[in-house]
């Protein structure tokens, strides 16, 4: 009965120890969420989005993609498989016209890749200005949300 009782003992520590780290990875990706949602909203209110979009996933790519002149339903690739890989490309694309609306270097996009939401805190800013007529006369396409986007038509009825 001694080797059962220490196995139970040593399964016990296990799921704790799984338990735990299990926890821990789910606050660390709960506090990334939010962090990054609250980024967003910054940005967003910064260039004529409504905020609350920056706490919905999918949309808030789709409208990041929008707004670098991306079309938005790129970001439902994101659920196949490796299709993850193509949006992280697009986004790129689309931070780096971003960045031309706020005058800033290409250099911001590996900053925009690897820490999104601080790309989006410093671009949020009170102190920065966006203009996306800049976009257009970098030769690219005008973003498709937001401030400098052709206005939509107003639906039948």
């Amino acid at each position: 009965m001694t080797d059962g009782s220490q196995f139970d003992q040593y399964l016990g520590l296990a799921l704790l120890i799984v338990g735990t780290i299990w926890g821990l990875v789910l606050l660390f990706v709960l506090a990334f969420y939010v962090l990054n949602a609250f980024a967003l909203m910054s940005l967003f209110r910064k260039v004529g989005v409504q905020p609350w979009i920056g706490w919905v996933p999918f949309y808030n790519t789709w409208t990041v993609l929008e707004l670098g002149g991306q079309p938005g339903p790129l970001a439902l690739l994101s659920l196949a498989p490796y299709g993850s890989y193509a949006v992280i490309v697009f986004l790129a694309i689309a931070h780096h016209r971003t960045g031309i609306a706020f005058r800033k270097e290409s250099s911001w996009v590996v900053l925009a890749i690897f820490l999104p939401f601080v790309w989006a805190f410093l671009l949020g800013r009170a102190e920065e200005r966006y203009q996306p007529e800049l976009i257009t006369a970098a030769g690219y396409p005008a973003p498709r949300v937001g401030f400098g986007s052709p206005p939509r038509p107003a639906p039948a009825g």
